[in-house]
C-alpha cells in the first residue's frame, strides 16, 4: 500500500530499532530513565527552552500547556481549523475548563492584528483570555507556515498585555526546511511549543513539550494526572533522538514530493490543487468536480492500493514522508486520474 493518510503512518527506520533494542532504561517516573532524560535535554536545547518533557502523544502535549498557562473559565485564542479545537476531543474544556475563541483565517496563519481584536479582559460578562494558541505548520490549511516576523509581533503584543503564547509546533520541523532557519529561531518568542516525534520525523511514539522548567516541572505532574507517567520508556526516547538527528535533513525530500503531488493533481479534470500552497508535506485539494465525494475517491483509490483520507465531501488531504517515494507519488496520481474517471 501506498499510504498518504498522514505522516503519523512512517515506519521506524533500521537506525531506530536498533536504537529501541539496545537503549538503557530505568522507571521515567522516579526520573530514572537515561534515554528519556537525554531526549528531554536534546528536545529543550533544540527548541532553545529551559526545559523539555516527553509525553506520549502531541495531543498530550498541548492539553498540558493550556492548562499550564491558564485558569478555568478563560478564553482560548486560535485559528479557527486549529487542531487543539477539532482533532482533540475538547481537551481545552475538558481538562482546562476553558472555551477556544476561534478566528477564521484564509491560511491558518493568524496575524496580531486579528489576534489583538479579539483579546478580552477580565470583566462582568464574559470569559477573559487565558492563552494565544498558534499552529506551525498548519495541518487543514495545507501545511502553511508562519513567517518569523508574524511570530515576533503576536508574542510581543501578547507578552506586552501580559498573554502568554503555547506554539502547536506538531510539525514543526518542517516549517524550519521550508524557511531554512533552526526550530530554535522559530519558537524562540513563544512561551512553550509542542512538537512530534512521531510524524514527519519518523518515530513510533511521542512528543515534546519544551519551555520554562518551572512550567516543565508541573507539566510532568499534569502528564501523571492524563495516565502518560511512563516507565521503561527509553526504548520509546530512544527512536527519538535518532528521529531528532538524522530525518530533519530528509524533510526536504517530502517537500518536494508534496510539490509534485499538486502539480500532477492540478492537471487532474475535476480536481482544483494549488502547488503554490503545497510548501512543506500536506496537499489538501478539492474533488468537487469530478462528480464522486472524497469517500468514493478513497475507497476506489484503497482497490488500487493507494490509501487518502478525504477531510470532507469535497476536500481530501494527501501528506508526504519519507516511506513515500517519488516514484510511489507518480503512482498515486495515475490512481487518481483513474478514481475519478466514470
Amino acid at each position: 500500500m501506498i499510504d498518504l493518510r498522514s505522516d503519523t503512518v512512517t515506519r521506524p527506520t533500521a537506525a531506530m530499532r536498533r536504537a529501541m533494542m539496545e537503549a538503557e532504561v530505568g522507571d521515567d517516573v522516579y526520573g530514572e530513565d537515561p534515554t528519556v532524560n537525554r531526549l528531554e535535554r536534546r528536545a529543550a536545547e533544540i527548541a532553545g527552552k529551559e526545559a523539555a518533557l516527553f509525553v506520549p502523544s502531541g495531543t498530550m502535549g498541548n492539553t498540558i500547556a493550556v492548562k499550564l498557562h491558564t485558569e478555568p473559565g478563560q478564553e482560548v485564542i486560535c485559528d479557527s481549523r486549529a487542531h487543539v479545537l477539532d482533532y482533540e476531543l475538547a481537551m481545552v474544556a475538558w481538562f482546562s475548563n476553558c472555551v477556544i475563541r476561534a478566528i477564521p483565517t484564509d491560511d491558518g496563519i493568524l496575524s496580531w492584528d486579528a489576534v489583538r481584536r479579539h483579546i478580552r479582559p477580565p470583566g462582568p460578562h464574559w470569559a477573559p483570555t487565558g492563552l494565544i494558541e498558534i499552529e506551525n505548520t498548519h495541518n487543514m490549511a495545507g501545511g502553511t507556515v508562519y513567517p518569523l516576523g508574524a511570530i515576533r509581533e503576536i508574542c510581543a503584543g501578547a507578552h506586552e498585555r501580559g498573554l502568554p503564547v503555547h506554539m502547536d509546533g506538531a510539525r514543526v520541523f518542517n516549517a524550519a526546511t521550508a524557511l531554512g532557519v533552526s526550530v530554535k529561531e522559530i519558537v524562540e518568542p513563544v512561551d512553550t511549543v509542542m512538537f512530534c516525534l512521531s510524524k514527519a520525523l519518523g518515530a513510533p511514539v511521542g512528543s515534546m513539550l519544551a519551555g520554562p522548567a518551572n512550567l516543565i516541572a508541573k507539566g510532568r505532574l499534569l502528564r501523571k494526572r492524563l495516565g502518560g507517567g511512563m516507565r521503561q520508556a527509553g526504548i520509546l526516547a530512544a527512536a527519538g533522538l535518532v528521529a531528532l538527528d538524522e530525518t530533519p535533513a530528509k524533510l526536504g525530500a517530502d517537500h518536494s514530493n508534496a510539490r509534485f503531488l499538486a502539480e500532477g493533481l492540478a492537471r487532474i479534470p475535476g480536481i482544483q490543487a494549488d502547488p503554490g500552497k503545497a510548501v512543506t508535506n500536506i496537499v489538501i485539494f478539492n474533488v468537487s468536480g469530478t462528480g464522486f465525494t472524497s469517500a468514493e475517491i478513497s475507497a476506489r483509490l484503497k482497490q488500487s492500493g493507494i490509501l487518502i483520507n478525504g477531510i470532507n465531501e469535497r476536500l481530501m488531504r494527501a501528506v508526504t514522508h519519507y516511506d513515500v517515494d517519488r516514484a510511489a507519488c507518480a503512482q498515486a496520481l495515475e490512481a487518481l486520474a483513474a478514481a475519478v474517471l466514470r
